[in-house]
C-alpha cells in the first residue's frame, strides 16, 4: 500500500468523477502544474491504485434484464471447497460481483440475467456441479436506490 497525500487523494477523487479530464484541467483542479500532476497519475497507475479507465454503463437500463442478490452458504469450509466455489463464480458471466463474508452467510453474489428463468437455470447448474452449496437465498432487486461501487467514501479526507 502506497502512502497517499492530499494531492493524490484529490487526483483520485477527480479521476473517479471524470476519467476523461484533460491533463491541464486536472492540474488546475489540484493546484499543481501539468507535469507534477501527471507524474502523480502515472505513479498511481503503476502502483495499481488506479486500476483502469472505463465507461460506467447501466446495462439493465440498456437491455432488458433482472438483477438478483444471492446469499450462499457452503456445507464445508475447507480452503479447497471455498477456492473451488470462488473459481466457479468468478468464471460465471452472470455473476457481476461476489463478496466472501463473515457471519452467517459465506458469500453474497450480485447476479444479472435476462430474466428469472435464466437465473433459475444458472442456479440449477451451480447446484448440479456439486460445489458444496448447502443453501442459498434469492432476492430479486426491484429498484436500485444507490449505486456507487468503489467510490471514495465521505470519510476519506483530502488531508491523508
Amino acid at each position: 500500500m502506497i502512502k497517499l497525500d492530499r494531492y493524490d487523494l484529490a487526483i483520485l477523487r477527480i479521476l473517479e468523477r471524470d476519467g476523461r479530464i484533460t491533463k491541464s484541467k486536472l492540474a488546475e483542479e489540484v493546484s499543481l502544474s501539468i507535469s507534477p500532476a501527471w507524474e502523480r497519475v502515472r505513479k498511481l497507475e503503476e502502483s495499481g491504485v488506479i486500476r483502469g479507465y472505463r465507461a460506467d454503463i447501466d446495462w439493465i437500463g440498456a437491455v432488458k434484464g433482472s438483477r438478483i442478490v444471492v446469499e450462499v452458504t457452503l456445507s464445508r469450509h475447507t480452503a479447497y471447497d471455498m477456492r473451488r466455489f470462488e473459481e466457479r463464480v468468478s468464471a460465471a458471466d452472470e455473476v457481476t460481483l461476489c463478496y466472501a463474508t463473515g457471519g452467517g452467510v459465506d458469500y453474497m453474489l450480485h447476479v444479472m440475467t435476462r430474466d428469472i428463468d435464466h437465473y433459475q437455470r444458472f442456479i440449477d447448474r451451480l447446484l448440479m456441479e456439486d460445489l458444496g452449496i448447502e443453501r442459498y437465498f434469492t432476492y430479486i432487486v426491484t429498484k436500485v436506490v444507490k449505486c456507487a461501487p468503489d467510490r471514495a467514501p465521505a470519510w476519506v479526507s483530502e488531508g491523508a
